[in-house]
């Protein structure tokens, strides 16, 4: 693979825009290239002697590194603006022929190069605070730990190194004393020094008492003392930060009119370990990741300086990779100081002092994709054409849909299976739209907030879909065969329990404790659908309100099961008949099904607007609840209750689709925006091709029309099944949720992109008042 392809994919997907800008830098080499080939001469003689001057004296008002040497190309520099620096470079070889283009090569990598340096330098400052605030927040939990553990500890005694992870100090302080420079503690962040003084003064104190001091760089002292974990008097004026976890515990939290103070339970301390857990490993991968920015960038400039060199056969890149060398992108001490403090800490109190445990809990978990996923999804899609031939071929040849029971089929076993057809198409446009994520560098599964290594690829949906279709459409022709032939036919309660039995497989499959078929993923699924039926007691995230946004298209799948309850519940299924139509209770929920998912969405809202306090929830809200509205309107038209239920469906629909349409396109796609780069689109695009874009604002207004045939009457159309043509346009709405699947999480990844918004922001476990700082 071609470095540039590597670096791209190499690259963390939010931060794309402070990376190098390697193809164009590459594309003005091309121009140089181009430019340096033997050619008539021509009238560029006064650019290029305005850009030589442009170098020449922007070299006045800078600092030499070094003095140029004969065969040198450029000499670095470095400008001082108050307490910024830039780096730059001059070119003296400009009036040679394609100089011109030689000056803008070097002007715009210097350009990119100090855009790099300022993204790296603000991410250290950033990490350097955080790494602050997380040490008080260890020395709280520390605290904490002796409180909870050994609550006979005096307060006068916590000033005493406590070993709390027993094995790991000998360890610990052997890393510590190997070291080959003495680290100074003025400039450093406490993160940093909470574990030296855990572990270092208790051979100290018996020298030197607790007197023991090192001495600083600028030659000022500083005690340990001053940077020991936080004092037992202290934990009075601290507050638990822990998140309401269940419904009683939301409500117990809205209620109290504060954050409670500390109860000195164990579970409050396995909590409080839980969330320092989560906020030290997220701390950890920052610190990795932001290495891996410095290590590719660096990467970056010395290739494209050494393929300058290549093209134009001069001596640049040793100078100026001498001042890579010397910038903070070429000396990474800081971060890899914050990251051993990290795992030292980590391992001493998170892991028992296992230094193997401990760092398999720290590393970024990545998922390998087994070959064996991509054979038996090749098989079961295989499996599952040859079964749909099959099924053709037996309808036409025993003439099914001329027989005097294909009305009774219709009504009776297709909702049962055509269950299972709105899920696995489902699943396929899911397969589809992870699958153009990945393709167009869509971070989903860090939007998902999935765990890491437990994300499911295209090819495992696709699997999962395959092989849930390979056993729908063995039921279902396994189901025709068994009732044409005479021989099985008397066997009616076995083949009518058929679609029972599927479902009672699947929902086996779904809720199963083994860690077999995708069990995190499976649990994840779970979990959020607790979250939706529990919507005003927990907070919204992305993925709660994705998956109720995905439960809207599936309307008609939740009527399938309240069929199936109806059906096998009441209905006398070994006839293949029943009385759902004319009963009440089916009838009322009939309504109450269809509306739940958009419900739930309203509720979303209002708790949103509640936390967030955006205005933007008050319209989101009102849109779900004019389709509520609109459902309801429709589900009246259906059950034929008159004329009057036929023109409310029609004018709520119409305001329904109007919304709904424009929130969208405009609001979750971040489309049709006039005076953007890219007219009536948006200014970034991750796709190319702008038609594809309007190719999909065309469609989702389309599909959204679907309603129509309800009230205009098309269901009773004699040339289609009722049931058949319910089916249809279930799958249409599928189809249009899988596009906007797409385009709603692309919208979602280009914020992000836009604030640099890479990691999870994780909740600390303590507040505390200023006196505790």
């Amino acid at each position: 693979m071609k470095f540039g392809k590597e670096f791209l994919s190499q690259m963390v997907p939010e931060w794309q825009e402070a990376y190098l800008d390697y193809n164009n830098l590459k594309a003005i080499l091309k121009e140089v290239s181009i430019s340096r080939q033997p050619k008539a001469p021509d009238a560029s003689g006064k650019l290029k002697r305005k850009m030589s001057l442009y170098r020449a004296f922007s070299g006045l008002t800078t600092q030499r590194n070094s003095p140029r040497k004969q065969d040198d190309a450029i000499i670095t520099n470095i400008v001082h603006n108050g307490s910024e620096e830039s780096y730059q470079s001059m070119f003296f070889m400009s009036s040679d022929q394609g100089g011109g283009n030689e000056v803008l090569f070097f002007r715009e990598l210097d350009a990119e190069f100090n855009k790099v340096v300022r993204f790296y330098k603000k991410k250290v400052g950033e990490l350097t605070v955080e790494a602050e605030e997380l040490s008080k927040q260890m020395d709280i939990l520390v605290a904490l730990r002796i409180k909870v553990e050994k609550p006979d500890v005096a307060s006068n005694d916590v000033d005493e190194p406590v070993d709390l992870a027993g094995t790991a100090a000998s360890s610990t302080v052997n890393s510590i004393n190997g070291r080959s420079t003495d680290c100074v503690l003025e400039g450093r962040s406490r993160f940093e020094i909470t574990q030296e003084v855990e572990t270092v003064d208790e051979e100290m104190e018996a020298k030197e008492g607790n007197s023991y001091s090192r001495k600083g760089s600028r030659g000022t002292t500083q005690t340990i003392q001053e940077h020991r974990p936080a004092s037992l008097d202290l934990l009075p004026h601290v507050r638990i930060n822990i998140a309401p976890e269940t419904p009683v515990s939301t409500l117990k939290y809205m209620v109290a009119s504060s954050k409670a103070g500390l109860s000195y339970k164990k579970t409050e301390l396995r909590k409080s370990e839980e969330l320092m857990t989560r906020a030290l490993i997220e701390f950890y991968q920052k610190l990795q990741v932001l290495k891996g920015y410095s290590f590719l960038n660096i990467l970056a400039v010395s290739k494209i300086v050494k393929k300058y060199d290549k093209i134009t056969s001069r001596r640049a890149s040793k100078v100026y990779l001498e001042m890579v060398d010397k910038s903070p992108l070429g000396s990474t001490m800081e971060v890899t100081r914050l990251i051993e403090r990290v795992e030292a800490v980590f391992i001493k109190h998170f892991a028992n002092g296992n230094r193997r445990k401990g760092m398999d809990i720290l590393r970024r978990k990545i998922r390998r994709e087994k070959h064996g996923i991509t054979f038996f999804s090749g098989v079961f899609f295989g499996c599952a054409m040859a079964l749909v031939a099959a099924i053709i071929v037996v309808i036409h040849l025993r003439n099914i849909f001329e027989s005097t029971g294909r009305s009774q089929y219709m009504d009776n076993i297709f909702p049962l299976y055509s269950l299972f057809g709105f899920i696995i198409l489902h699943l396929m446009m899911y397969s589809g739209n992870i699958y153009f994520w990945r393709r167009y560098r869509v971070n989903y599964s860090f939007m998902f907030g999935f765990k890491q290594g437990t994300e499911l690829s295209h090819r495992e949906v696709f699997f999962l879909s395959t092989g849930l279709a390979v056993l729908t459409l063995a039921c279902v022709l396994s189901h025709l065969d068994m009732e044409v032939d005479l021989k099985t036919k008397r066997f009616e309660a076995i083949s009518e329990s058929i679609p029972l039995a599927l479902l009672t497989v699947l929902l086996l499959i779904i809720f199963c404790p083994f860690d077999i078929i995708f069990r995190s993923s499976r649990f994840f699924l779970i979990r959020s659908a607790f979250h939706l039926v529990c919507t005003p007691f927990y907070k919204v995230t992305l993925e709660d309100f994705f998956l109720a946004d995905q439960l809207t298209s599936q309307v008609q799948a939740f009527r399938s099961l309240e069929f199936y309850i109806c059906y096998y519940g009441w209905g006398d299924f070994i006839r293949r008949s029943n009385t759902c139509k004319e009963n009440k209770v089916f009838e009322a929920f009939y309504f109450v099904v269809a509306i739940i998912p958009y419900w739930i969405r309203t509720l979303q809202c209002l708790r949103r607007l509640i936390e967030e306090k955006d205005v933007m929830h008050v319209f989101n809200g009102l849109k779900y609840f004019s389709t509520v509205i609109a459902v309801a309107m429709r589900t009246g038209n259906d059950l034929n209750m008159g004329m009057t239920w036929r023109n409310l469906a029609a004018v709520s629909s119409v305001i329904a689709t109007i919304s709904g349409t424009y929130w969208d396109i405009v609001w979750d796609w971040g489309l049709l925006r006039r005076n953007s780069k890219n007219p009536w689109l948006r200014d970034k695009l991750v796709i190319s091709n702008k038609s594809v874009y309007f190719a999909a604002i065309v469609l989702n207004i389309l599909l959204r029309l679907a309603w129509m045939q309800s009230v205009l009457g098309f269901r009773e159309a004699p040339f289609i099944h009722r049931q058949a043509l319910i089916a249809i346009v279930a799958v249409l709405e599928i189809i249009r949720r899988g596009i906007w699947n797409f385009f709603r999480l692309e919208n979602e990844h280009l914020n992000n992109v836009g604030k640099y918004r890479a990691f999870d922001s994780v909740p600390l476990p303590f507040d505390y008042d200023e006196m505790v700082r």
